[in-house]
């Protein structure tokens, strides 16, 4: 049933991701001593290798963006709440999954096939499972979504629960009693463990009602207090005002991300993307007109980036500027490693680097 698609390019973001990591910016830390002899100062053969790889890979990518861009596939650039989406893929009709509204559910090969790896996860344990609904993703064009403020970059999707009473159509509000808990938590689960999941949202009714069953399923306390969250505000599930009918799910989207970085000069200087966005906190006083000629843009395009049909501003609010001048490239994007439970992370060191390798974050090369 799971319809993988081409991941070409991994080999690229494996490369960057090395690359990166021999910089001085991934030193341990400012009293790092450097490493003195020859062996520091001449790259080996490996290395110079993999250094000409990245340039060959990095010119093959430009050249696309200039003569073919939906060559390149799906690219997710910026942020969720000020970014856009190029190339999107529809999520597909399948058996195991409805959606809610096909005209909202385009996103990147990546997400997409993440959502369906966590639905067939609980279809493989719960056989028989009743469809799960989706619901938005991004729109085909990207950028703003109706009513949501982040859904711009292909990397966010809204889904539904299960529910004793089976299947459903839409999203319901939902309280202990209407859950199918060992399917909702095995979904969360899978998601956590078997994908490039950043950030789950949803509210802290639920999501106490999850952690309490997945305790009582015998999952490692220590790893769930980690992914809720309650060791430190960096958890994986999050709460979320006015989630309480479905989770919204953001993911990491390595491959799409990195050539989103590469291509994305290119790409707006040739006219074949929009230019970047820069994020604004409004003051009392400031108006549309001022922060048209702040940012060198038009008052029309900021109404246009924000979704606003009049002129009044909410002082203290963030909204997004698109801006004309491309902000300075930040290097090649690190991704986390994924935070596994102790017995799954044991067994996928196997006999080779240490758990404790883990730590480091490392490319979604090395996941696969």
């Amino acid at each position: 049933m799971k319809s993988r698609r081409p991941t070409t390019g991994t080999g690229l973001i494996a490369l960057l991701a090395f690359s990166f990591a021999g910089s001085p910016l991934a030193a341990d830390g400012p009293d790092t001593p450097p490493v003195a002899g020859p062996a520091a100062d001449l790259p080996s053969s490996a290395e110079a290798a993999e250094v000409e790889a990245i340039a060959h890979e990095t010119e093959v990518l430009l050249v696309a963006a200039q003569t073919d861009p939906r060559a390149l596939g799906p690219l997710s650039i910026g942020t969720p709440d000020a970014g856009l989406l190029l190339n999107p893929v529809p999520f597909p009709s399948g058996s195991f999954w409805t959606l809610r509204d096909p005209d909202e559910s385009w996103g990147t090969d990546e997400t997409i096939d993440a959502i369906v790896t966590a639905i067939e996860a609980v279809e493989a344990r719960y056989p028989g499972s009743p469809r799960l609904v989706i619901g938005d993703l991004s729109h085909p064009v990207g950028g703003r979504l109706n009513r949501h403020r982040s859904h711009q970059t292909g990397r966010d999707a809204d889904i539904g629960f299960y529910y004793q009473r089976g299947e459903v159509g839409s999203f319901l509000a939902a309280r202990k009693k209407d859950l199918d808990l060992p399917r909702t938590w095995a979904f969360v689960r899978a998601l956590v463990t078997e994908t490039d999941v950043e950030r789950i949202f949803v509210d802290r009714s639920l999501i106490s009602v999850l952690y309490a069953q997945a305790v009582g399923e015998g999952e490692d306390r220590g790893w769930l207090n980690d992914i809720f969250g309650r060791t430190s505000e960096k958890g994986i599930v999050q709460h979320e005002r006015r989630h309480k009918d479905h989770l919204h799910v953001r993911f990491f989207n390595p491959r799409a991300q990195e050539r989103g970085r590469i291509v994305y000069p290119v790409l707006v200087e040739m006219g074949a993307a929009p230019p970047p966005m820069v994020k604004h906190r409004v003051r009392r006083g400031e108006t549309l007109g001022a922060l048209a000629r702040r940012y060198g843009t038009s008052v029309s395009a900021i109404k246009a980036a924000n979704g606003l049909r009049g002129t009044r501003l909410r002082a203290g609010r963030t909204y997004t500027i698109p801006i004309r001048r491309m902000p300075p490239d930040g290097g090649p994007i690190v991704f986390p490693p994924r935070r596994l439970p102790p017995q799954q992370l044991a067994r996928a060191a196997g006999p080779g680097p240490s758990p404790d390798a883990e730590a480091e974050g490392f490319s979604a090369a090395d996941r696969r």
